[in-house]
């Protein structure tokens, strides 16, 4: 009987973490659930290079990035922010990023692993896609 108690405790305090992590947590906590967008993105219409950047970006970086660039609580930042602008993030940035991954350094998400499978060309267009909602967004 004992036994049980200890399991049915270990099981509770089990799934009040996997709830906690997962974005269940308490309203009042002010914290937003995991997964939500970081940032509201005014999103242009996408024609050329950034239209096929869009696709890349979506099937590539959306998970941890968010849809249209957004962020995602809990698992990447946004990348329309002005943390990301030209002058200080250049587009090289993102090559070095897609192609080494990055140790954290402006967000407390965790280090971002390198992307697999990804060209030089396809960055670039990731790259225009991003710089795209980024100038919509009054960042340059």
């Amino acid at each position: 009987m004992k036994q049980k108690g200890i399991l049915l405790l270990v099981g509770i305090a089990a799934a009040a973490a996997v709830a906690y992590r997962f974005g269940f947590e308490s309203r009042d906590t002010g914290k937003a659930p995991a997964g939500k967008a970081i940032v509201s993105v005014e999103v242009p219409e996408m024609t050329g290079v950034a239209e096929a950047g869009e696709a890349l970006f979506s099937a590539n970086c959306a998970s941890c990035h968010g849809e249209n660039a957004a962020g995602r609580e809990g698992f990447g930042p946004p990348l329309v922010h002005k943390i990301y602008e030209p002058g200080h993030h250049a587009d090289g940035a993102f090559y070095l990023a897609a192609a080494r991954g990055v140790r954290a350094h402006h967000w407390p998400f965790g280090d971002m692993p390198p992307v697999e499978g990804l060209t030089e060309n396809d960055i670039a267009k990731i790259v225009e896609y991003v710089r795209t909602l980024q100038r919509a967004n009054g960042i340059s």
